[in-house]
């Protein structure tokens, strides 16, 4: 028991639907210009298919895939026990997940025209809710708190700072929310900083601080660049991270949380952060040759030889 204790990784943040339609044809031709002030359209999409995802969903999917102890800390509506029972069948501990019976899981409403123009409607329903999920008392190695709503992401980074479990912050879609003083008051709880590109350039703007201060203040920051890999800041060190290059570019969406999944497993099993980042870019290409989030399936070995055809890295336990 104490070994299983010992890599069990916490991921705080949205367990959620997407329901994703395809309209064939091209939302230019039914929104009009001068109509757009008493707008009412309908779109017929005969093509549709529902995903389990949430950024907490898919990072404990990832990390199972590795072998990796997820626990998810999220809240969901009476609606999801398909997805509860999913994640079981996978071997993840729901016993974190609290259910609200009086609300709806969240869920992410997409429609998409053949020119890949997406209309999207996001209902929160449990979410707004889980700050009210205590994980305190939890052990840990590691754990994560990734995008959720606002207050639920600083009560998770409180409870875990004040029993001294290290996390990772992850930014992501709950931008938007986080003005230059909230991540200010964030980032002095967490170990490491994750965030793409973009996200990186925002946070700098709102804080006034580049990636390499911040991480003068953190265990180490890392943001990934698509195909062009991650950079990794330690102390005063910067470090490319090469590519692992993908066998197709299908779907971009989920690619960030199985990259944290990775970078998760490393840290876990004490592998250096160059070496855990090398694993995230190699989830990450898996990942983004397969639609929707939770739809790879590559083996241990698979990994295993990806590790050692790009980095000359071999699987450690």
């Amino acid at each position: 028991m104490k070994q299983a204790m010992s890599d069990k990784v916490l991921i705080c943040g949205s367990v959620a639907f997407d329901t994703i339609t395809v309209f064939e044809g091209h939302f230019k031709d039914h929104i009009l210009a001068d109509s757009i002030q008493s707008l009412s359209v309908s779109f017929l999409a005969p093509t549709m298919r529902k995903e389990y995802g949430g950024c907490a969903g898919n990072i404990a999917y990832n990390l199972s895939l590795l072998g990796g102890h997820a626990v998810p800390v999220g809240t969901v509506g009476s609606d999801a026990s398909d997805y509860l029972l999913h994640l079981q069948q996978l071997g993840i501990d729901t016993s974190m997940i609290r259910v609200l019976p009086d609300m709806y899981t969240p869920q992410c409403f997409i429609t998409t025209d053949l020119d890949n123009n997406q209309i999207a409607s996001f209902h929160p329903g449990a979410m707004m809710r889980s700050a009210e999920n205590d994980l305190s008392g939890q052990s840990a190695a590691w754990a994560i708190v990734a995008p959720d709503s606002k207050d639920g992401m600083f009560a998770h980074a409180r409870r875990l700072h004040a029993q001294g479990t290290p996390f990772i912050f992850d930014l992501g879609q709950a931008m938007p929310l986080f003005s230059g003083e909230d991540l200010e008051e964030m980032l002095p709880l967490a170990q490491i900083l994750t965030a793409n590109d973009y996200e990186a350039s925002v946070i700098e703007q709102r804080t006034g601080r580049s990636m390499a201060d911040i991480a003068l203040g953190m265990q180490a920051v890392v943001v990934t660049r698509g195909a062009e890999g991650a950079t990794l800041y330690t102390g005063d060190a910067e470090t490319h991270i090469a590519p692992v290059k993908a066998e197709s570019i299908v779907d971009p969406t989920g690619c960030g949380d199985a990259h944290r999944a990775g970078l998760l497993y490393g840290l876990t099993k004490n592998w250096s952060l160059i070496d855990a980042c090398r694993l995230a870019n190699a989830m990450g290409s898996f990942k983004i040759a397969s639609r929707g989030p939770q739809n790879h399936h590559p083996s241990r070995e698979e990994i295993s030889t990806t590790l050692k055809q790009y980095y000359g890295l071999t699987f450690k336990e």
